[in-house]
């Protein structure tokens, strides 16, 4: 079973995504909410809303692979930030967290996430080992890592690029440049 998010359900049917929630709010499109009050959809109920209206089902029924996207935070409130903030993207992510370094090692194993989002401050194992490990596995080598921290100076900066990170950013986030990074390391845009 396929679960959509509304950004990719507007995808899949060529609408906006203010057209999803419509369809949810108003027409009785059956949707999900997840514990941070976001909604899914399962493609299945999606096409037999769509059927039900009359509007044709999408010549290629098959949505886009969603790319994978870990973040790594011990601090909540930034995790549920960044998630919220990509889940409003069109891309539709396949979204989850971790928040310390050793939940991170054993997501990136389980997960195989195409991107990580990841702090360099954290209680067990840091950033820098985390970034590390993940570039010095091969079959792991080519997951592209953004770190954040509070404490990023030039040094830790350079520290975190020869530890293996691809973009580094200080917090308070950036949002949307974080949500343009993710784009852009994931080939999504340019």
């Amino acid at each position: 079973m396929e679960i959509l998010t509304v950004a990719q359900a507007g995808k899949y049917c060529n609408v906006s995504t203010e057209t999803i929630v419509d369809w949810i709010e108003k027409e009785g499109l059956p949707a999900l909410k997840t514990e941070g009050g976001h909604r899914r959809i399962k493609k299945e109920a999606l096409d037999k809303f769509l059927r039900e209206k009359g509007v044709p089902l999408p010549a290629d029924a098959k949505t886009l692979e969603r790319k994978k996207i870990l973040v790594v935070d011990d601090d909540r409130i930034i995790v549920e930030t960044i998630v919220q903030a990509l889940e409003e993207d069109d891309y539709g992510y396949d979204l989850i967290s971790a928040a310390d370094g050793f939940e991170a090692g054993l997501q990136v194993s389980h997960f195989k996430p195409d991107l990580i989002i990841l702090d360099i401050m954290m209680p067990d194992i840091n950033g820098y080992e985390v970034c590390r490990k993940i570039k010095s596995n091969p079959a792991q080598r080519d997951i592209k890592i953004i770190v954040l921290s509070a404490y990023l100076n030039a040094e830790a900066f350079e520290q975190m690029k020869s530890s293996g990170a691809d973009v580094c950013f200080s917090k308070p986030l950036p949002l949307p440049q974080l949500k343009r990074e993710v784009a852009k390391l994931l080939g999504l845009e340019k």
